[in-house]
């Protein structure tokens, strides 16, 4: 027998879906796609009208923004388990901001011990030191950078202010590295934080109109025309709003690199329903927005005009969340276990073509971070990172299944026309049922190849 694997189902590639198609791996690649009967394989399964995806790279993910809790024994479990085979984990660090090369090492050494699935990292800058260590940390494998318009600690998520961010583009821009940037204008964010506090309001509205809509806008400008200004390829890591969409759009159209994220929590959650029930547990920046944004933002992604959808995930404590006054809680939650049904469900239901699962998951974030050459998709010689989902109803409970640091999620009783049935890594099963199989270490950290110069192409 030729083959290690062979799964049999429907195979979604992001520009076709084969009814009846079968994937084969052989030493943990990829060796062969195709239609009708599946050949042989050690390991044979017929699996009906199961969907068969490329593993989901999520393109952002924090393990470490609260120290003793989450770590990556956590977050690659919950990513197992829904299908995710590559995490991109944020440099904000709890105590260890990834800013330098050593830090870049002992995030390796330390995430390579627990990882259940393959990781690849951000790195970014500390203020006081500006962008010397950009270099460094290229050479030590990060696979983009990471920037915010907005302070939300000093330390652990520092502002990186206008001519600051101008500098770090231009050390990136040579690398062919990414500049991912959280959009959110700090000045205006405080203003307007400061109008909902002298108006009394702290109850589950508050956040909304403490960022409003221009908040987010304007950061996008100042990104985007940065990224023009410096030939940095300029991405914007999340957007809820279908005009940054357009902004970014715009921009390519002048012949600039500018992309934009959307989170699976802005296409599934609003705030007159979602954040109203919710509270602080829906507190997420930049806020979720109405429903109607929303099915704005399902649209865009119909257009082509989405680049990645990932998660955002962080998991804090619930004492954390639970704030009565709105504006005291943390600003982030969970959804790694959950990303790939969500994104599958929202898809259907709308008509839009499943090939945008495979697209916006797996295609396009391995290329963002430069990591095509094994990673996003079923091709042959690409590891065989796969994710199998059976028409099966179920509903979302974050604390039942096990595999989260936490109990609680946004996401708790959705329910899920598909459920993730299996989760192979490089050809070997890692999830099965919601039942993660694999042990910590599995995973492996993944780095963009080394940039060969071109001569006279410059640096």
């Amino acid at each position: 027998m030729d083959f290690d694997l062979v799964l049999q189902g429907t195979v979604v590639l992001p520009d076709r879906i084969l009814e009846e198609g079968y994937v084969a791996a052989r030493d943990g690649k990829i060796a062969e796609v195709g239609l009708g009967v599946p050949p042989a394989a050690r390991e044979r399964h017929l699996l009906g009208k199961a969907l068969i995806l490329p593993g989901a790279i999520d393109a952002q993910v924090h393990s470490l923004s609260q120290k003793d809790q989450e770590d990556f024994i956590w977050s690659t479990r919950s990513a197992a388990a829904g299908g995710v085979t590559t995490i991109v984990d944020m440099p904000y660090d709890e105590g260890d901001l990834v800013c330098s090369a050593a830090a870049v090492k002992r995030k390796i050494d330390h995430a390579g011990q627990q990882a259940r699935v393959d990781f690849a990292l951000y790195g970014t800058v500390d203020p006081e030191e500006g962008p010397a260590r950009i270099g460094e940390m290229v050479e030590a494998g990060v696979a983009a950078f990471k920037f915010s318009t907005f302070g939300t600690d000093p330390k652990r998520f520092p502002r990186i202010p206008p001519a600051l961010l101008d500098a770090c583009f231009a050390a990136i821009a040579p690398t062919g590295l990414t500049a991912g940037v959280h959009n959110e204008d700090d000045e205006a964010v405080r203003s307007y934080i400061e109008q909902v506090k002298a108006r009394g309001i702290t109850d589950w509205r508050a956040h909304g109109l403490s960022r409003p809509p221009i908040t987010e806008l304007l950061a996008m400008h100042t990104i985007f025309e940065t990224g023009a200004a410096t030939g940095c390829p300029a991405h914007v890591v999340h957007c809820s709003l279908g005009r940054g969409y357009d902004i970014a759009r715009a921009y390519r159209r002048d012949g600039f690199a500018a992309t934009v994220e959307c989170c699976i929590h802005y296409l599934t959650l609003d705030e007159e329903n979602d954040v109203k029930r919710l509270g602080g547990k829906a507190k997420i920046n930049p806020p979720l927005r109405p429903r109607a944004e929303v099915e704005k933002l399902w649209r865009k992604v119909a257009d082509g005009d989405v680049w990645l959808v990932s998660t955002d995930h962080v998991s804090w404590s619930e004492n954390r969340k639970t704030n009565p006054d709105m504006l005291a809680n943390a600003s982030g939650v969970p959804g790694l276990e959950v990303m790939v049904p969500l994104f599958v469900k929202g898809a259907i239901e709308r008509g839009i073509p499943l090939t945008w699962a495979a697209r916006l998951m797996a295609e396009n974030p391995a290329k963002h971070f430069r990591l095509d050459h094994i990673k996003g998709a079923l091709m042959p010689g690409k590891d065989a990172d796969i994710a199998v989902l059976e028409p099966r109803d179920s509903v979302y409970d974050a604390s039942a299944s096990g595999n989260n640091v936490v109990g609680w999620s946004p996401y708790n009783g959705i329910a899920l026309p598909w459920t993730v049935a299996a989760t192979y890594l490089r050809g070997e099963k890692i999830a099965e049922g919601g039942k993660v199989l694999a042990k910590p270490g599995t995973g492996r950290f993944v780095r963009p190849p080394p940039r060969h110069v071109i001569p006279g192409a410059g640096a």
